[in-house]
């Protein structure tokens, strides 16, 4: 915000914030007191930050003392939660930067109003002229069935950017957007993805975190287990994409986001029912899935599961193709150089890849810090956040790409397995 020299600045979602933020500039408003807001003022107008916010460490002191800046983070990660979050403070200089506390969670029904505007779902004029937008091709007839993940994987952003707290679209409204599909000329009957942030959270979230939020002493998934608060269940997914098949004029709805495999083995009930009707009817040829890594200690320091539950769901998934008649493999998101990854972890991530997998690995992923996680807390401070342990951090570029290249590599692949 102080780079970019900017008034305000409006943070998460927005969804809710850029009306209010709009509506009170159109009627000449002070907008500072807009949920999901970040404004400045001087250090000489102190008292102008509202009561009950927390003040974080100034810039200074976090930029110089790493155990400060996991304290700051810390406060700022536990604060982003609409329900039980509070403002926040900091001095920067001769000003403050002030957050005001998260939006409100979109309601359903304005959650369906925002997927009900008029979308032209084309490139802006603007930039025809210089030729089209290869990206477009996967997006175009896509269809995003929720906001949110509570995943918190501790290299990704959308827990801070979308929210802990799945926020799902009706059947009726996705449905919708599927028919309007078929009014556009260059539509051919399929729909590249039915999804969102994990497309096997849809539909279904924490009765007890939807009322007091989320929990500051645990997550709701972490590396050994899933909180037994959260009930998962794929009833709404399944009967979603029946529907979506049942739509005229739609041939295919693939599912290609990314799915929690864990998610899938946890729902005794529905999860069987799901992956057999994501392999009969939703699978492109492959199914993408985000294992990242093997190494006990590295899984921990990313908030993944252990590797044992990614070979019991390969087995399942194995066996529904088998029985299904499909010739489909899983696609395996794998990440090189995370805080705390040394080249040996890789070999042994090399070892897994080849000998439990029988796969080759073609792409993975070199780590890039990304604000707003603790992963990116970890390859500042070069510590643990939760213990302050010392952890290896893996800094040189030539290194970082040398950790990829051994998980890539094809000379120690053996002949014979499915690549």
């Amino acid at each position: 915000m102080l780079d970019a020299k900017a008034d305000y600045l409006l943070y998460g979602m927005a969804d809710i914030s850029a009306l209010e933020f709009a509506d009170a500039l159109k009627n000449r408003l002070d907008p500072r007191s807009i949920r999901g807001l970040c404004y400045l003022v001087n250090t000489s107008e102190a008292d102008q930050i509202p009561a009950g916010y927390i003040e974080l460490p100034t810039f200074e002191k976090v930029k110089e003392d790493p155990h400060a800046f996991i304290e700051m983070f810390h406060t700022f990660y536990k604060n982003n939660d609409p329900l039980t979050a509070r403002g926040l403070y900091q001095r920067h200089g001769t000003r403050y930067v002030i957050q005001n506390p998260p939006a409100r969670i979109p309601t359903q029904v304005e959650l369906d109003a925002i997927y009900a505007l008029d979308y032209q779902r084309a490139q802006h004029p603007y930039y025809e002229m210089q030729g089209k937008v290869k990206a477009l091709d996967t997006i175009q007839f896509s269809i995003n069935t929720h906001h949110g993940c509570y995943g918190e994987c501790n290299f990704c952003a959308i827990g801070v950017h979308q929210g802990r707290t799945i926020r799902t679209r009706s059947e009726e409204s996705i449905l919708d957007e599927a028919k309007q599909f078929t009014e556009y000329k260059d539509f051919k009957g399929i729909i590249s993805d039915v999804g969102g942030p994990t497309a096997n959270m849809y539909g279904y979230e924490c009765s007890k975190k939807l009322k007091h939020g989320t929990c500051d002493h645990q997550r709701c998934v972490d590396d050994t287990h899933l909180c037994k608060k959260m009930k998962v269940d794929h009833t709404r997914v399944i009967n979603l994409l029946r529907r979506l098949r049942e739509v005229r004029g739609i041939k295919k709805a693939f599912v290609a986001s990314g799915v929690r495999y864990d998610l899938i083995n946890e729902d005794k009930r529905q999860g069987y029912e799901y992956l057999k009707e994501m392999v009969r009817h939703h699978i492109s040829g492959q199914m993408k899935v985000a294992p990242e890594h093997t190494s006990p200690h590295v899984l921990h320091l990313m908030n993944k599961p252990g590797k044992q539950t990614l070979v019991d769901f390969k087995k399942l998934y194995e066996r529904l193709n088998r029985e299904e008649g499909k010739n489909q493999f899983l696609t395996y998101y794998l990440i090189a150089a995370h805080p705390g990854c040394t080249e040996k972890d890789m070999h042994d991530l090399k070892r897994f890849t080849t000998q439990e997998l029988k796969m080759n690995p073609e792409q993975a992923q070199v780590f890039t810090p990304t604000p707003g996680t603790y992963s990116a807390v970890m390859y500042y401070t070069e510590m643990d956040p939760q213990t302050r342990q010392k952890i290896f951090v893996e800094k040189d570029t030539t290194r970082k790409e040398k950790q990829k290249q051994i998980v890539v590599a094809k000379d120690t692949f053996k002949s014979g397995f499915a690549s």
